[in-house]
């Protein structure tokens, strides 16, 4: 009998955060080990630890958190893909659209980000600076706001 391959991955989710007609973008840090210096949404991995529930919307919270020092209200699932990273490790990453709660965002976590901008979807989808896939689910959140109001 073969023994089954067992394949790892590492999910992460993203926050498409909205407030006032733009969305919130970071600049990744040139220290990062995946996409360093790219333009994206704040966000990050889940942990092992304890049992969860809400697993992906507790982690999109403290990973905004750590970032960029605000919280986010009224998630909505925009998408989910399969990547590899810069280092070839399968990536399972889940967009969700949310709301600007409360706070001011800023470069709270300079080991993994280098600067906070607002940008409108129309200027996002504009630049050189953006990767495809980030313009790609920039128009996905964008659409799925549309619908909800």
């Amino acid at each position: 009998m073969m023994k089954k391959e067992k394949t790892m991955f590492v999910v992460n989710v993203e926050a498409a955060i909205y407030d006032d007609n733009q969305w919130l973008f970071i600049k990744r840090s040139e220290q990062e080990e995946h996409a360093a210096g790219q333009l994206a949404f704040a966000g990050g991995r889940v942990e092992a630890g304890a049992r969860a529930n809400d697993v992906l919307e507790q982690t999109l919270h403290r990973e905004v958190m750590e970032e960029v020092g605000v919280q986010v209200k009224n998630l909505q699932y925009v998408n989910s893909t399969l990547f590899f990273a810069d280092n070839g490790t399968p990536v399972v990453d889940i967009v969700y659209v949310c709301e600007l709660a409360s706070g001011i965002p800023y470069e709270k976590s300079s080991e993994e980000v280098d600067a906070v901008l607002w940008l409108s979807t129309s200027d996002l989808l504009s630049t050189a600076e953006a990767p495809e896939f980030l313009k790609e689910n920039v128009r996905q959140a964008d659409s799925i706001r549309k619908k909800l109001g």
